[in-house]
């Protein structure tokens, strides 16, 4: 029997196993939402068919609230933006002022007063870029600040007006409606970015730009990739205050990002993206709709969220606590993707392309890095740039893991059970690295070696799929001390068959991840 022929007999049973599985995990939940709807936490009167729907999740519960209205004024700031753009022909400095101005406007009404902490930390990093950019020291300063701003943000909970002086204690009534130092972990992010950018343009190019122009296909059309907007030194009237300001805070992106970096940002200031047509973005935009159906469906049917805040899963079996686990995590992709969908959307239409956040499925992730590069794959793309290429990059890789993920965790949050989700990734991190340092030094000899080969790949992609959602659900779901309760559960005589079927499950996806990437290799 030949090779093709055995892949795809292959890929039906897998295929096949897929739908029985999926056909479980399904009814399962069902049954699990209506026999404990009753004592679940976050259920609200749904519009679905009469069925309850969690919003357990304060997060999603927040925008989904505000949705409305935030449609509304992204729609009445971008056209404000385009039509002023359209009608003066601005340019760079010119859309900065606008930007800045919208804002400004919409950072009003979120912080209150708050904005005058925002504008201060702001203005003391660029007079500190613009003073010791040029100096080969730069990062320590750059990073020193920022990095001692973030965590006092958080320890002072945004500080009080009335800690400055009594006279100034009015102030504190007028805060907004959002907490400004949970914004400011986006801003700190652009602000390492604009230090760092302007530090290279004064130093040296870090990009060949003949050179790629010539090997980049969608350069050499005319057009102007991601990576040249990025990579390639900006002039220096492009650091002024008013175009480093309306990076910080621009409107589209202020909330949750995606991250982009201030070349790329400045860099389409002056020339609006052009990498997606009119009719490509509304598409994106209709496939939003779409996936807001889809994330609507699921919290009326399967409330997987609240049965995790609820913390009613430690009574379940251990079969049961998987599959709320497995939906959990679900979930969480789910609702990322909806959030930073959103708002790359209104970017878009605004002229400034950024990276796509989960470009890949989270079923269709087998190994760590292939995860982080397709989660939050634009603050992927900054840690690359600005901590792992400056660390050494791939000489140091093993150093440079923990102190990446490191930062990731007190970026979020200052809480013990982000360390322990950034440590234990760390630790599932470091044998993938050196088993992957090996594997491309292995040439299989033979069908026989290949086949063996991507065996040894799948039983490799199950146990890193099993360690990712033990990580996940340690950082943020159950924290670290439910961790030993976890895996009692699955070790103990009733959860063995549970762990056996899970890892078999496992080792299905791993499999049909392997077909679904040789299937786009073929295309490609």
């Amino acid at each position: 029997m030949d090779n093709s022929s055995w892949q795809h007999r292959e890929l039906i049973c897998l295929i096949l196993y897929a739908l029985v599985f999926y056909v479980i995990v399904i009814c399962r939940s069902l049954h699990l939402s209506h026999d404990h709807y009753g004592t679940l936490y976050g259920l609200r009167p749904g519009w679905i068919g009469g069925w309850y729907n969690d919003v357990s999740d304060a997060q999603w519960r927040n925008f989904r609230t505000n949705l409305p209205i935030l449609t509304v004024v992204f729609g009445i700031f971008t056209m404000v933006a385009n039509i002023m753009r359209a009608f003066y022909h601005l340019e760079a400095k010119g859309m900065s002022i606008v930007w800045l101005l919208i804002s400004l406007a919409y950072l009003l009404y979120l912080h209150g007063a708050c904005i005058i902490f925002v504008l201060f930390i702001a203005v003391v990093n660029f007079l500190l870029v613009k003073i010791f950019g040029k100096k080969k020291y730069f990062p320590f300063v750059l990073w020193g600040f920022n990095i001692s701003v973030l965590i006092c943000n958080r320890v002072f909970e945004g500080y009080r007006f009335s800690s400055i002086g009594q006279h100034w204690a009015y102030l504190d009534n007028f805060r907004g409606s959002f907490r400004w130092h949970i914004c400011f972990n986006f801003v700190t992010l652009r602000q390492i970015s604009f230090g760092y950018d302007y530090h290279w343009a004064c130093c040296s190019s870090r990009l060949d730009q003949k050179k790629h122009i010539q090997s980049c296909r969608k350069c050499s059309s005319g057009q102007k990739c991601f990576l040249l907007l990025q990579e390639r030194n900006l002039q220096n009237n492009n650091f002024s205050l008013a175009v480093y300001l309306c990076y910080l805070i621009y409107a589209p992106l202020y909330i949750a990002g995606p991250v982009l970096s201030f070349n790329a940002f400045a860099s389409q200031l002056d020339t609006p993206q052009k990498n997606y047509s009119l009719r490509e973005v509304a598409w994106y935009g209709l496939r939003w709709v779409f996936s807001l159906l889809l994330m609507e469906l699921m919290t009326h049917l399967f409330y997987y969220n609240a049965f995790a805040i609820s913390g009613l899963w430690k009574q379940l079996s251990p079969m049961d606590v998987f599959i709320i686990g497995y939906g959990v995590l679900n979930f969480m992709w789910l609702k990322f993707s909806l959030i930073w969908r959103y708002f790359r959307f209104w970017s878009l239409i605004s002229g400034i392309e950024v990276p796509e956040n989960m470009p890949k499925c989270i079923n269709n992730c087998y190994n760590l890095n292939t995860f982080w590069k397709s989660w939050h794959a634009s603050f992927n793309k900054w840690l690359v740039r600005y901590m792992y290429i400056p660390l050494g990059g791939s000489q140091r890789k093993l150093l440079n893991v923990w102190v990446i993920f490191t930062f990731v965790a007190i970026w979020h949050d200052l809480e013990w059970k982000l360390l322990s989700w950034a440590w234990l990734t760390c630790v599932f991190f470091v044998p993938e690295m050196i088993v992957k340092s090996a594997a491309t030094s292995f040439q299989a000899p033979s069908a026989f070696g290949e086949f063996v080969f991507r065996e040894l790949s799948a039983l490799a992609g199950a146990i890193t799929i099993t360690c990712l959602m033990v990580a996940n659900l340690v950082g943020y779901v159950i924290g670290p001390s439910g961790m030993n309760w976890l895996i009692s559960q699955f070790l103990r005589k009733e959860g063995l068959p549970t762990l056996g079927g899970m890892f078999l499950t496992f080792y299905v996806g791993t499999k049909l991840m392997f077909h679904i990437r040789d299937a786009k290799q073929r295309k490609d």
